[in-house]
Parts: structure tokens; C-alpha cells; sequence
């Protein structure tokens, strides 16, 4: 279910218990912090037990409040602020065992990120970067992370692949000043979505090539450009995100075109490792 919560809070009012009342008055007046909170600790700031706010969440037509949540956190995560994402995290961490808090955290998006997984979309990303003339990927910001590691390992098994250094407009559109028919741009973006990238998807959809988005929700920019999207969890933790979820999902994809790709890896890696003894590259332990 799509649908804008706070509206629907709104259009639902009328009806609401005095519970019910409490709840709603404290997501109009906190949504920010309400979206990251679970079922538990609403419930205790609203001053109502747990399982008003599930019964709450069910009231509304949600399937339960995991997806009311859900609908919350895309509402408000591409407009918060650092100071505000930092507010918001501590009150979620305060009192916490930081390393359990934000590990568990990132194995739950990791899982969250495999299940809803579109494997038929997932191989025509596959299918679209392998067969790509020139491949060109762009992630700044934060997602500039996830865009060098990607093209580091793409450009080992492909002869053309250019990743877009972080620069200004002007500059970017001259790195994808030829991309056209038969090349392919990855385009990584997470809230807060950059520009940037945002600009380079238009340019590189105009002159025809294939874009693959890698982004969070169908409700992003980078998927409604994007001929292929694959979606990886990324919530935010204190005033950075969380991008552990998309880089196994890059993971998975460069192993996935590597193993469809028609070219001997073997004899790849065999012509790299020579390079890397001849240069040094590596420290030579002795056996």
C-alpha cells in the first residue's frame, strides 16, 4: 500500500478512539521521530500500550504496523537535515548498546533487501551492464563510496567502464558526453538523493542508453528514470546511512556479471596477478 499517512490520519480522525487519538496526535506532531520508532516505543510515547498502535496501523488499512512505518519513513527521510537526522537518532539510541543496535540493523536490511529481491529485474541489470559497449557509473556524495567499488571491480572484467568522479554539473555532463545507444549508466542514489545524479540519468536517458537504478523505493527519482531498478534498504543511522544493504547488493551483482559474462576470468586474472608481482601491488609474505 502506497499512500500518504499523514493524509490518511486526517481523512480517519473523526473515527478514532480516545487511544487512537493519542497516537495520531503524536505522529502530526513527531512524524520525523515517530517514522523510526517501533511499535513499542510509539506506543510509550503516545501514552497507549503496544498493541493500540498495532491495532492503530490495522485501523488505517495497513497490514500491520511494520508497514505503516514503512510508509512513515518514506514521507520524511528525504527531507530531513543533518542536525534533525541526529535528533531523531538519538532518541532512538540513547541508553542503547551502539555496535548490537546498529549491527542488528544492518543484518535486518541485508535480509529485508534479499527477500523483496526482483530476481527477473535483478537479471536484466545483469543482462544490461554485461552486454553494455561502455559502461558508466555515477553515485556521488555518500553513494560516490558504492560507485568506486562497483567500477573497480567491473573495470577488471570489462575494457571500457568509466565511474563519474564528483564534481560540478558542468563537469559531469562532459564525463557522459558520448554515452549514447548500446552504453549503459548505473545510477546509485539513497536520501538524501543527489541532484547530480538525478541530472546525469536525464542526459544519458535522452541520448538513448540504458539506465540501471540502484536506489531504495520505487517512490525515488533515480527508480522513475530508470529502465532496471534494484532496491536495497537504507535507513538512516544518526547523521549517516546505513549502505551496508546496497553494497551486498553491488556485490551480488558484479559476481553475477562476471559469471555470465563470456569472457576465460581465469586468463583475466592470471594477465593481473602478473601485473601485480611485476609492480609491487600487493606485500609478499615469505613462506
Amino acid at each position: 500500500m502506497s499512500k500518504d499517512v499523514l493524509s490518511t490520519i486526517r481523512a480517519n480522525a473523526p473515527t478514532f478512539s480516545k487511544g487512537q487519538r493519542r497516537i495520531s496526535d503524536f505522529i502530526m506532531q513527531n512524524y520525523e521521530k515517530a517514522a523510526f520508532m517501533t511499535a513499542g516505543k510509539l506506543g510509550v510515547a503516545a501514552g497507549v500500550s503496544e498493541s493500540t498502535v498495532v491495532r492503530f496501523a490495522a485501523d488505517l488499512g495497513y497490514e500491520g504496523y511494520p508497514e505503516m512505518r514503512r510508509a512513515m519513513q518514506e514521507l520524511v527521510k528525504n527531507r530531513l537535515t543533518t542536525v534533525q537526522r541526529i535528533e531523531v537518532a538519538r532518541d532512538l539510541i540513547t541508553g542503547a548498546d551502539v555496535p548490537e543496535t546498529v549491527l542488528n540493523s544492518d543484518m535486518v536490511k541485508i535480509r529485508h533487501t534479499l527477500e523483496e529481491l526482483d530476481r527477473d529485474e535483478f537479471a536484466r541489470a545483469v543482462n544490461a551492464i554485461g552486454q553494455a559497449r561502455t559502461i558508466y557509473i555515477v553515485g556521488v556524495r555518500s553513494s560516490a563510496v558504492l560507485s568506486n567499488f562497483m567500477g573497480f571491480y567491473l573495470n577488471q572484467l570489462f575494457p571500457d567502464v568509466r565511474v563519474i568522479s564528483q564534481s560540478a554539473f558542468s563537469e559531469i555532463y562532459e564525463q557522459i558526453l558520448h554515452i549514447g545507444e548500446g552504453d549503459a549508466l548505473v545510477a546509485i542514489s539513497f536520501p538524501r538523493y543527489s541532484r547530480r545524479t538525478i541530472m546525469a540519468m536525464r542526459y544519458a536517458r535522452d541520448k538513448g542508453a540504458r539506465i540501471v537504478g540502484i536506489t531504495d523505493s520505487d517512490s525515488s527519482l533515480v527508480a522513475q528514470l530508470a529502465d532496471v531498478r534494484l532496491y536495497a534498504r537504507s535507513d538512516m543511522v544518526s547523521f549517516l546511512d546505513s549502505l551496508v544493504a546496497p553494497l551486498s547488493l553491488i556485490n551480488a551483482l558484479v559476481v553475477a556479471v562476471a559469471e555470465n559474462s563470456e569472457k576465460d576470468l581465469e586468463t583475466t586474472f592470471e594477465r593481473l596477478e602478473n601485473i601485480w608481482t611485476e609492480f609491487d601491488v600487493y606485500e609478499k609474505y615469505e613462506q
